[in-house]
């Protein structure tokens, strides 16, 4: 093989590689005017209000069955910790209401725990 079909095929190599990560590596959007994450098959958007925190869950597109999902939600608001839990409030959707401290900086870890699968700890920056 001379020099340049070796650099042709590299190339081809490293052109199929970056497409085949781009196929993979889409980020999420949000649909509900929240923050996005992804944990294994899951994609999460977390809506935080002062008084309500909503989680949607979506598997490629569509909503989660929430019967048997639990999550808790964590706070954190510089040396501040706060704790939710929420419960399912229709198809694809946690949510948990009360009064909560978010604002922009605000740090989210979310322990959600869907029937059947190992729990997934998924994190929003709150913007």
């Amino acid at each position: 093989m001379t020099t340049k079909q070796l650099l042709a095929a590299l190339a081809l190599t490293l052109a199929g590689s970056a497409f085949a990560a781009g196929e993979h590596s889409h980020a999420p959007k949000p649909e509900h005017g929240g923050v996005v994450a992804e944990a294994g098959e899951i994609g999460y958007e977390l809506v935080a209000r002062p008084d309500t925190l909503t989680l949607h869950l979506l598997d490629h597109g569509k909503p989660v069955k929430t019967e048997g999902v639990g999550a808790k939600l964590t706070l954190l608001n510089g040396t501040e910790k706060s704790e939710a839990v929420l419960a399912p409030a229709g198809e694809g959707k946690l949510e948990a209401k009360g009064t909560f401290k978010v604002a922009a900086g605000t740090k989210v870890v979310a322990l959600v725990t869907l029937p059947g699968k190992k729990p997934a700890n998924v994190r929003f920056a709150l913007k």
